[in-house]
């Protein structure tokens, strides 16, 4: 299939993800351009605009799109701002890489489900990187085997050396345990049905009205336990760690390390300090990906019912956190488009 000319993309957002994107379309992969970069604070997007060739800033995405000179649109800004983005990139039939959470609450997300299939076609990729992730790649090619028999269990490691100010509880779902949610869907191929969270006697490094960590139990409609560890105050790193209990054996992933070191008695090596730096190559594969796949014209990835089914999974966690007790997920049918 003949693809298109060079993608020229508008970037929603500058903060350390949107910032990121901008770098990564710009330096590291092909096929793409920054054509836009379009956030609340103008200033910052003309600033992050200013060193890119042919790019313009500005504080309205609504015109931004509108322009004729934006081929697809990556979203990085705060949830609460992207139903409206997303329709209005909807109006203008352009293909969409959102990052999570695709909206806030699945009620909004049911709405842009209903929009997106009202056009008749797919334009949206969730931006669920550990999808793209070698290790993930090599765990998901492993389970869909049946090398191992059936997966009975999974064991995840959530870790962060500091939350950022303001972080909450509710977040510590709906930020963090929210990768775990969808990984979780696409390595088993499953839906989740229940969610139960554990607090144990919260971290000395742990801010005030915080309860880390957090243990998190999923029920899967196959039969599959799913517990997650979120600890988002370790103090030493960012770690991503999981590992699947079969019938026939386990996989873990997340282990490896990078430069070891032996010397003065001691042997050691480094820790990523955070999701950017540990996902850096998942991101640079997801963008690529989408990139690829939009100028050939197709649209491939984790999709809008992959953002609704994790924003109900996502409100089931923080109620069980709230509530306590073990929480059924609510979901609509998945419709025949998004099959």
């Amino acid at each position: 299939m003949t693809q298109r000319r060079t993608l020229r993309i508008a970037v929603i957002g500058t903060g350390k993800m949107g910032a990121d994107h901008v770098r990564r379309i710009d330096q590291v992969i092909s096929g793409a351009r920054v054509s836009a970069v379009v956030d609340l604070d103008a200033e910052r997007a003309k600033q992050l605009a200013a060193g890119i060739e042919g790019c313009t800033g500005s504080g309205d995405p609504a015109a931004a799109m509108a322009t004729g000179e934006v081929d697809a649109v990556l979203i990085a800004s705060p949830g609460p701002a992207h139903e409206e983005a997303l329709l209005t990139a909807f109006a203008h039939d352009l293909p969409v890489l959102c990052e999570k959470p695709l909206t806030p609450d699945a009620a909004s997300a049911l709405r842009v489900m209903e929009a997106e299939q009202k056009l008749g076609h797919r334009l949206v990729q969730v931006g669920f990187m550990r999808r793209y992730d070698a290790e993930y790649l090599k765990l998901k090619a492993l389970l869909d085997s049946g090398h191992l028999g059936r997966t009975l269990m999974m064991h995840n490691q959530h870790r962060n050396a500091s939350s950022p100010p303001g972080f909450t509880n509710a977040m510590l779902i709906n930020d963090s345990v929210v990768h775990e949610m969808d990984v979780t869907r696409w390595l088993l191929g499953q839906e989740i049905t229940a969610v139960t969270v554990l607090r144990p006697r919260p971290s000395s490094n742990a801010p005030a009205g915080m309860d880390d960590p957090q243990l998190v139990l999923l029920e899967t409609d196959g039969g599959v336990v799913v517990d997650v560890e979120i600890n988002v105050n370790c103090g030493f790193g960012y770690q991503v760690k999981a590992e699947a209990v079969c019938e026939r054996g386990t996989a873990r992933i997340g282990t490896k390390q990078s430069l070891v070191t032996d010397t003065a008695g001691r042997w050691g090596g480094t820790i990523a300090q955070d999701f950017v730096e540990r996902f850096a190559d998942a991101y640079d594969r997801e963008v690529q990906a989408w990139v690829d796949a939009t100028r050939r014209g197709e649209v491939t990835g984790p999709s809008v019912w992959d953002g609704y089914a994790a924003a109900a999974v996502c409100e089931a966690g923080v109620r069980a956190q709230r509530e306590g007790g073990r929480i059924g997920v609510e979901m609509v049918e998945r419709p025949a488009f998004y099959r």
